[in-house]
């Protein structure tokens, strides 16, 4: 389970080492062109029910962390999917990965992705 850690005295976001691949690609690629935007998320069952929201801007410091040491193969699909729920109105859209039965392209945790 991975860690994202937004400002400097909010609580950590627990999020799946592989969930948190992509979403760091998609992060990243939005604050290196200043834009700010929305991350929503629905909590773990064992957390109880509910959602939660924060803004994301590029003057807040972001750190991603992982238990895993490899970095993890990204689903371009899943990629394009979070890179153009970043652009709507509602901002990003932490949803899980779909997978199909044909192979992919793939991307590494490296590449950037923009969404039209």
């Amino acid at each position: 389970m991975g860690v994202l850690h937004y400002g400097t005295e909010s609580s950590p976001i627990h999020i799946d080492d592989r969930a948190l691949a992509h979403l760091k690609v998609v992060i990243v690629s939005k604050l290196r062109r200043q834009e700010s935007f929305t991350v929503s998320w629905q909590h773990p069952e064992e957390d109880g029910a509910g959602r939660s929201t924060i803004w994301v801007h590029p003057s807040i410091p972001v750190r991603f962390e992982f238990d895993d040491a490899v970095s993890v193969e990204l689903n371009r699909e899943w990629l394009e999917e979070l890179a153009h729920s970043a652009n709507a109105l509602g901002g990003i859209a932490l949803v899980s990965e779909h997978v199909n039965s044909e192979p992919e392209p793939t991307a590494r945790a490296g590449d950037l992705v923009t969404a039209a």
